[in-house]
């Protein structure tokens, strides 16, 4: 029998250029949120679960490279082309800091505590914003030695993790001396980099290569080839049995993690794969292409190997079912932009 299935996702409309990065919130009390950005200045927020548009972020004058949400989903941040970093109260869609860069912002990331913000990007500069001292100047780690693609936190906020657009490897720095203490190599630039729900796995897409780090140690776990150049790879959060990837050739693929063998590949995009995203369940998945669209797509009823095997190995994630009534409500002071009709900026 074959095991492969054919998808069909929620596709979500409402980019008007191509959606470069996306972002899942934990699991809410008011359920789960996804945050998208785009070569269209405008980040979208949307219910998790059912794909539903909430409201859009105005006020970037550039292109929105990258975005992500607080462990409460109550602020949202964006990297720019506009040189500004935006912190946002995701309830109104007001502006709460906006932090002046020198050159394009391509990465940002929350603490795990959401006290901090991590920004990177063209200047080859990492800086760590205090939330609770905005005006503050930012703390700056050692120069990185290449333009940063790609930031995030791990180890309890003890450790950043960074790539860079132009030169192989994944650097782990150490928050307290703010210098490199680990380089993970790889033979192209890293372009999306992923630490697991538990802690345990980093995944990374580099070139036509998937990899699994030991988060830890920092030892390479398992690498596997790809059919085509991929740009972004998630590991399924609740069990980690699969692993997603999207790229050049417009298809999300299925992969098992234990084989690498590709369970299944998904079709409908109509350009390149950017970014691909478990939820936080990982009864779903999310892609972000070229042509603008959001797909999400569902992973199938779960085996009954898969639905007894213990939780803990990553964790137990209860999922809150949410419905459109009570995002509205959660969401009734967001400033709402009509869907679809985002203004297209340079």
């Amino acid at each position: 029998m074959d095991k492969k299935k054919i998808a069909v996702p929620l596709v979500c409309h409402g980019h008007s250029r191509p959606v470069v990065d996306l972002f899942y919130s934990p699991v809410t009390l008011d359920g789960f949120f996804l945050i998208s950005a785009s070569k269209d200045s405008s980040p979208m927020l949307r219910n998790g679960e059912t794909g539903d548009w909430i409201g859009t972020f105005e006020g970037h004058k550039g292109a929105v490279w990258s975005v992500c949400l607080d462990t409460n989903a109550l602020r949202a941040a964006s990297g720019s082309a506009d040189f500004t970093a935006k912190v946002w109260n995701a309830l109104t869609g007001d502006i709460l800091h906006s932090f002046e860069h020198k050159h394009i912002v391509r990465a940002c990331a929350f603490s795990e505590d959401t006290r901090l913000l991590l920004t990177g990007g063209i200047e080859k500069v990492l800086r760590i914003y205090d939330l609770n001292r905005p005006e503050a100047p930012p703390r700056e780690v050692d120069k990185s030695p290449g333009s940063v693609r790609m930031v995030s936190w791990m180890h309890s906020d003890q450790t950043l993790l960074s790539s860079c657009t132009d030169m192989g490897g994944v650097r782990l720095w150490d928050v307290r001396s703010g210098k490199i203490v680990q380089t993970l190599e790889t033979k192209s630039p890293v372009t999306s980099a992923e630490v697991s729900q538990d802690g345990r796995y980093m995944t990374t897409a580099d070139g036509s290569t998937v990899k699994f780090w030991d988060a830890d140690h920092f030892g390479l776990v398992k690498s596997y080839n790809m059919p085509c150049t991929v740009e972004s790879a998630s590991l399924e959060p609740k069990y980690g049995n699969k692993f997603i990837a999207g790229g050049e050739d417009m298809w999300v693929r299925v992969f098992d993690f234990h084989t690498g063998d590709e369970t299944a590949c998904n079709k409908g995009h109509h350009g390149p794969v950017h970014c691909v995203r478990f939820s936080p369940g990982g009864k779903s998945y999310a892609s972000g292409s070229e042509d603008g669209t959001i797909r999400i797509w569902q992973t199938g009823p779960l085996t009954d190997h898969e639905e007894t095997k213990s939780h803990a190995a990553n964790g137990s994630v209860g999922k809150v079912k949410v419905s459109v009534e009570d995002v509205s409500q959660k969401i009734g002071g967001f400033h709402i932009a009509e869907e679809g009709k985002t203004k297209e900026k340079e």
